[in-house]
């Protein structure tokens, strides 16, 4: 647990019971509401490993490459 998260209900358990129910509540529906932690398919991890083998060995766009590619964006 994060030292604001004892704050917070170390604050909360001063609040009358209805308020201490409400509090609840609204961090159980924030709990709820967080997205699910996201996992990398087996072929997303495989293309990481690819850029990562590029970037080791400085195979990267051109300046020129860059700038053609910043065309296709420009009005």
């Amino acid at each position: 647990m994060t030292k604001m998260l004892e704050r917070g209900i170390r604050a909360v358990e001063a609040l009358s019971p209805e308020e201490q129910d409400l509090a609840g509540e609204l961090l159980l529906e924030l709990a709820r509401a967080s997205p699910p932690e996201y996992a990398l398919s087996p072929e997303q991890i495989e293309e990481v490993k690819r850029a990562v083998a590029e970037a080791d060995r400085g195979d990267f766009a051109s300046d020129a490459d860059v700038a053609e590619a910043w065309k296709r964006f420009e009005r």
